[in-house]
């Protein structure tokens, strides 16, 4: 189990490295739905890691779901390995329509995460569909393993 104070660091460490290194795109800003992935088991090699990933869009609409498989390559400190991770985004818009698939395509942003056993996480990424999408983080993710990593993320989506 992870100390109080070991989370808390990891929390304050996200939130500083994604605040200073958002990317500068058009601001997406309509809500359009809820990302959910879970998977992610994987060493990091200290200075990257890849790791897949099995993803479910839930639109806001309620329309049906769309499933996605997704691979996430981090550039930067990555060390240790990870077990069963579960990443919650919210999918901002620069538009108010959601075309089905729009999701597909490649995204990049800033991400930190640390665990020991149960760790925490966030990545906030901006791309999709002529990079009018933007990945929000609804909370920190949820992983179990010993890692460290902090980085820039790059997330493809298909």
């Amino acid at each position: 189990m992870t100390s109080p104070s070991v989370q808390l660091i990891a929390a304050a460490l996200a939130i500083s490295v994604l605040g200073q290194s958002l990317p500068a795109v058009a601001e997406p800003n309509i809500e359009v739905g809820t990302l959910v992935c879970k998977g992610g088991d994987g060493v990091g090699l200290l200075l990257g890691s890849k790791k897949s990933y099995a993803c479910t869009f839930n639109p806001a609409s309620g329309a049906e779901g769309e499933f996605y498989q997704a691979t996430v390559s981090k550039i930067g400190l990555d060390i240790g390995f990870t077990t069963d991770s579960t990443m919650i985004w919210t999918v901002l818009s620069a538009n108010q329509t959601y075309t089905p698939r729009s999701l597909s395509g490649s995204y990049t942003g800033a991400s930190a995460d640390a665990s020991v056993g149960v760790g925490v996480g966030a990545k906030v990424l901006v791309g999709g569909s002529d990079s009018s999408l933007a990945l929000q983080p609804v909370s920190v993710q949820g992983q179990t393993g010993l890692n460290l990593a902090v980085g820039i993320a790059a997330l493809t989506l298909r």
